[in-house]
């Protein structure tokens, strides 16, 4: 009987080599996840989807924008200069508050469209070999320890540790971190435990796209 390995909670994967990582998540580096141990963990992880929330309409987010304390403190010093018959302060305190709500706005509304750009391109298959057989299966359907396979031109279908790659392996990775030159990637480990996410170079990201190798 096969003893399913519990995956643990995320770890310095980029700090691990690959053959640890593989231990960590319970799977091989050479035919992958067994089908009892895929379905095991789709039960109890749920799809490899990005979490949607309901779609917030643009007076929903601008009205969000009035709702801080120093707002509302900003709101009432124009309320007490009208009252004082203070015109131009009370329109100089509107005037920042309003400005302020607009280019609040304007970065949320940028955001919520920058995420809906990254569902859109999540790869809709996956390359994988399970049981030492290569298959295509749904991109959702894929758990920690899936043995994914990446050729230039596909799209990252989940977060990874790099295992193997050709020498000149590179992804895009514009859309994550704003970087528009591709990323060179490597299977080695990397020294330090604390490491930003656009220098983790053994390591892989959904939605980016892979543009050599």
């Amino acid at each position: 009987m096969e003893r399913e390995t519990r995956v643990k909670p995320s770890k310095h994967w980029w700090h691990l080599s690959a053959t640890e990582a593989a231990a960590e998540l319970g799977t091989s580096l050479t035919t992958g996840l067994s089908s009892n141990t895929v379905v095991n963990r789709q039960a109890e992880i749920g799809p490899n989807e990005l979490q949607e929330e309901p779609a917030r309409s643009p007076f929903s987010i601008f009205i969000a924008q009035l709702g801080g304390l120093i707002i509302w403190i900003l709101i009432g010093a124009a309320v007490v200069s009208g009252f004082l018959r203070e015109w131009v302060d009370a329109a100089a305190i509107l005037a920042i508050v309003l400005l302020n709500a607009c280019l609040g706005f304007v970065q949320e509304f940028r955001a919520e469209k920058s995420l809906a750009s990254l569902r859109k391109l999540s790869a809709p298959f996956a390359k994988v070999v399970r049981e030492g057989v290569p298959a295509t299966v749904p991109a959702h359907e894929l758990v920690p320890g899936d043995l994914i396979e990446l050729d230039a031109g596909d799209h990252v279908p989940a977060d990874g540790r790099i295992a193997w790659h050709s020498p000149n392996f590179a992804v895009s990775e514009s859309g994550l971190t704003g970087e528009s030159s591709p990323v060179y990637k490597t299977d080695l480990v990397l020294e330090n435990e604390e490491v930003p996410l656009g220098d983790r170079a053994n390591i892989v990201y959904m939605a980016t796209a892979v543009v050599l190798g």
